[in-house]
């Protein structure tokens, strides 16, 4: 036997031996362990909030015992962390496949947009909860700068999104990434409030309000840009 089939006879042999329960490896059972985490916080702090929820009560959600909980993570800031960034990545992902499934109308690509991110949000109360209520109030998500730079993602998605709409715009890049910081900073306080109130604004009449001002930056860009060609 080669040196070569004998590392992976090697292999082999630790796969089997760690094939010990359901036919999952250790690996696989810690990661399926950390799944049921994660959903487990995403249940619990998107119902009582981050404050209220105990490592404890992640750990009775999710049927498991404290010691797998520090199996995955240090303490209730890391689960609830990795949770913000898994929810931020879906919603984001959400508002991008509207866009780019939608129109070319710029008009309709805004309506999309905008449409699919409440739309994720009032269907999707525990998720709309954690990113713009709780996320916004645990400090460590502000110290290690989490907070910061999801706000930026969101402005280069908008940042994209303007010159999407307008390939030919007049505008500096810093001009239109200080409008997108602008839009972005507006489309979240929006979203807190109709979070926190409960959605007790229609989707419609919230829809609109955001609308307003990308209407307005749509209508000023393609008024100065047209001015320009003159």
């Amino acid at each position: 036997m080669t040196e070569s089939d004998t590392e992976v006879k090697a292999v082999t042999e630790k796969k089997t031996k760690e094939r010990q329960f359901k036919g999952l490896s250790l690996t696989e059972r810690k990661q399926q362990r950390r799944e049921k985490l994660i959903e487990a916080g995403i249940e619990a702090y998107g119902t009582h909030g981050f404050f209220s929820v105990t490592v404890k009560d992640i750990c009775n959600e999710a049927k498991l015992t404290e010691r797998y909980f520090y199996e995955s993570f240090k303490k209730s800031e890391n689960l609830f962390q990795t949770i913000f960034l898994q929810l931020i990545d879906q919603l984001q992902q959400n508002v991008m496949q509207a866009i780019m499934q939608a129109s070319a109308d710029p008009k309709k690509m805004i309506e999309a947009g905008l449409n699919a991110l409440l739309t994720t949000l009032k269907n999707n109360p525990r998720m709309a909860r954690i990113i713009y209520v709780d996320a916004m109030l645990v400090q460590e998500l502000h110290n290690q700068a989490t907070i910061h730079e999801t706000m930026s993602r969101f402005d280069r998605m908008i940042q994209a999104f303007v010159m999407l709409m307008m390939p030919h715009i007049n505008r500096s890049e810093s001009e239109i990434s200080f409008v997108s910081t602008g839009l972005n900073g507006y489309v979240t306080q929006i979203a807190i409030r109709w979070v926190m109130s409960g959605f007790k604004q229609s989707k419609e009449e919230v829809l609109s309000s955001c609308s307003i001002v990308f209407l307005a930056l749509l209508e000023s860009f393609s008024e100065n840009s047209s001015a320009a060609k003159m």
